[in-house]
């Protein structure tokens, strides 16, 4: 996608995404809609024309789609004003399920969240430290019960797994009192592809410090500053200085990326 197919303005500290209406970028405006109304709650076509830029038949024409394809829901009319009454749309949360899995230092945790990113449900391992055999065979475990509680539809929406891992595990040995040996399989493992093996949707790796920064703008509260900082109480205590405007895009794309959530197969593919 060229960088001149999108636009965007700024006003104060918010940065607005603008849509297009050429049609080789669809899926983004897809996530456009998508990413807009997660962070400003159930929103009339008219709103988002207005929020986005695009053209109200094309605004009409992506929430149709969207909604069939039961990532939107309509709400209840707004009556009492002059014309037609108003039609809210949501997020519909049964629309995609998202996997995450944290690795620490002396526990694992696998959750499933919604549409929405409310957890649904988690599993939780302690252990003296971690070793890529253990978390590979705790995550095989833990999506497995998990899935286990979904419908077989739910099932197919179940969009990728995200993995947040400290990196440079390998350095913790004498901060956890062991012998370097013992977290020496960090520096060649690489779980997220011997997870991959088993099952059939996309899996993401990233910094467990990034992947808290990536939250934060995908989930927290929508009026920060342009610049903030992020604290993470754990096995040790970091804080992260984060500069926003290095986030845009994952801000648009993450997780919302999977607009057009068929199969895990097509999602994939359109997320590349």
């Amino acid at each position: 996608m060229k960088t001149a197919d999108l636009t965007s303005t700024y006003s104060g500290n918010n940065h607005y995404a603008r849509g297009s209406n050429q049609t080789k970028v669809r899926a983004y405006n897809e996530r456009l809609v998508l990413t807009l109304i997660r962070q400003n709650g159930p929103m009339a076509k008219a709103e988002i024309a207005r929020a986005t830029g695009l053209s109200a038949q094309t605004v009409s024409v992506i929430t149709r789609a969207l909604e069939a394809d039961k990532l939107l829901q309509k709400e209840t009319p707004i009556r009492g004003k002059i014309g037609q009454p108003s039609v809210p749309m949501s997020l519909n949360k049964e629309g995609a399920f998202f996997l995450g899995l944290k690795v620490g230092r002396r526990s694992l945790d696998l959750v499933i969240t919604d549409f929405t990113g409310a957890i649904r449900a988690r599993i939780n391992k302690r252990h003296s430290y971690p070793s890529p055999a253990a978390v590979i065979e705790f995550t095989h475990m833990a999506i497995e019960r998990l899935l286990n509680n979904l419908t077989n539809e739910e099932r197919d929406r179940v969009a990728g797994l995200g993995i947040a891992i400290p990196f440079r595990l390998w350095e913790w040995a004498k901060a956890l009192g062991l012998d370097p040996k013992d977290m020496e399989d960090w520096k060649t493992e690489d779980i997220a592809e011997k997870i991959s093996q088993k099952w059939d949707f996309p899996i993401y790796l990233q910094n467990d410090a990034s992947a808290a920064c990536g939250a934060e703008l995908v989930f927290g509260a929508q009026d920060r500053r342009v610049i903030f900082y992020i604290f993470s109480l754990a096995f040790s205590l970091a804080a992260v200085w984060f500069w926003t405007i290095r986030f845009i895009q994952a801000k648009l794309e993450m997780p919302l990326q999977w607009a057009r959530c068929r199969s895990a197969k097509a999602m994939a593919q359109q997320s590349r």
